[in-house]
């Protein structure tokens, strides 16, 4: 699997907030790879859905508070992640 990435829906954003677009996904996904590397690392079997609960909680945890806070991504995208994680597949 390839590096963990968020992308931004371009039709949820306003004119105004488009420029930010590219950051944000930026940042959001520089939170996924280091939450997805840091559960890699201490992967001791757990289950799938708890490893795509953590991913998500330490993802946000990665966030600036406001920035967590409006972040709900796609779940399924999520675990595919964490499904990477269990079989060994996501590399940095």
């Amino acid at each position: 699997m390839s590096e963990p990435h968020v992308t931004l829906d371009p039709g949820g954003l306003s004119p105004a907030l488009e420029s930010l677009r590219e950051p944000l996904e930026q940042q959001l996904s520089s939170a996924l790879r280091a939450a997805a590397d840091r559960i890699r690392a201490g992967y001791a079997g757990e289950p799938v859905e708890e490893v795509c609960r953590r991913l998500l909680d330490e993802t946000r945890s990665g966030l600036h508070p406001d920035i967590a806070e409006g972040f709900t991504p796609d779940m399924d995208e999520f675990c595919r992640v964490a499904i990477a994680i269990v079989r060994h597949e996501v590399h940095h």
